[in-house]
């Protein structure tokens, strides 16, 4: 199924249901007093996460939703039936936002949670709720309120314990292969991996944790470079952050100029997720005698003032259990706290909203642009 993590859609809650006028009609009763009903209170629209899914890539066929209207208020003093919500199922993980006035609505991060996103219309009044000791005969209802009205945006965040971070070919999708039984694409050229990829780390039947792989990051990914800074958000619930460096870019390149540059990246993104613990991981260290690989990563890591650092092998499995294994100990002794935290969830929104603004901007010029840039005067003559 294809990857989506985002999508727009639109509700509208149900309508209140009408007040009803009417009048008590029966047999040997003269001027029978009124006995009109409210009208039923509109549906609402609820998102409600749903484990069984995992991409948004259904609401780019269905982008509509409308709940149902409160029924109308009846004679006999009978209320009209209320409008039925509509549930919308969602993946775990998303976001919401109004996309009008970018107003955060909220998080669906757990299965069965309910996050309401739009507001059945209230009900109307019907002509008994008018009656008085001067007007015993009242001919006024009021009518339904109309449902709330919205565009919504969608955003998927992946929920995992591990993110890997790196630049294309680093080896990220080789290692969630070695450890997981993930199946990412897996080739010898950069952006080979171009959606997120989520593996379960399993050590024992008690200890295990989701690792995230996400498309490398270049320079300048924070400007729209490369695959841009797109999936970074779904580094903002990880607990961890895995950098992996390759120690033999294939390319000549400095190992510590290829660290620095997603580590500018990252702040230029987010100073939340700069900031989260990030492990240095050297791979690809089987290219190189024992001796040639432990001098260069002791120069690389005295250089990045990396205090400690890890070395692994993926495609010889070399160094991966013994750094999922660390990996899993620190996680136990994590306390319990909220991964994706206020200002994460501000930097992240803040940032997108100025890409999307700046996107806007660029389609408004171009239009501009091709606006009577030459006038043409048709002549008819007889």
């Amino acid at each position: 199924m294809k990857f989506v993590d985002e999508a727009s859609i639109k509700v509208e809650a149900g309508k209140g249901g009408n007040g009803c006028l009417s009048f008590r009609r029966e047999k040997y009763i003269e001027r029978g007093g009124p006995d009109g009903g409210d009208g039923g209170n509109g549906g609402s629209i609820l998102l409600v996460g749903d484990d069984a899914l995992n991409t948004l890539v259904d609401f780019r066929f269905q982008p509509n939703y409308r709940a149902e209207k409160g029924e109308h208020g009846k004679g006999s003093d009978r209320t009209g039936a209320k409008g039925e919500d509509l549930y919308v199922k969602v993946p775990r993980g998303t976001s919401v936002y109004d996309d009008e006035t970018e107003e955060y609505l909220g998080d669906v991060n757990d299965e069965g949670q309910v996050l309401l996103v739009a507001t059945g219309g209230r009900h109307g009044l019907g002509n008994t709720r008018f009656k008085s000791s001067t007007n015993r005969a009242p001919r006024q209802t009021t009518p339904g309120k109309p449902g709330e009205k919205r565009n919504l945006r969608l955003e998927l965040k992946l929920i995992a314990d591990v993110g890997l971070l790196g630049l294309p070919n680093a080896g990220k999708s080789t290692l969630i292969s070695t450890v997981s039984a993930a199946s990412p694409k897996i080739a010898d050229y950069p952006f080979t991996t171009l959606v997120p990829n989520l593996g379960v780390v399993r050590l024992d039947h008690e200890s295990s944790f989701l690792i995230a792989d996400i498309p490398g990051l270049i320079e300048g990914a924070a400007d729209g470079a490369g695959l841009g800074v797109q999936f970074l958000k779904h580094l903002s619930r990880t607990r961890l952050l895995l950098h992996l460096v390759d120690l033999m870019p294939v390319d000549g390149s400095d190992p510590v100029s290829n660290c620095r540059s997603i580590e500018q990246e990252l702040v230029k993104y987010s100073e939340g997720i700069a900031e989260k613990p990030r492990w240095l991981v050297f791979t690809k260290t089987d290219l190189l005698t024992a001796e040639e690989a432990e001098a260069r990563m002791a120069a690389c890591a005295a250089e990045l003032g990396a205090a400690s650092y890890f070395s692994i092998s993926s495609v010889t499995a070399r160094g991966t259990d013994v750094l999922m294994q660390k990996v899993a100990e620190y996680l136990r002794d994590l306390d319990e706290e909220e991964v994706a935290g206020d200002r994460i969830r501000q930097e992240v929104h803040e940032f997108s909203r100025k890409k999307r603004l700046a996107r806007r901007q660029r389609r408004g010029m171009e239009e501009e642009g091709d606006e009577d840039d030459f006038d043409v005067t048709v002549h008819y003559e007889p």
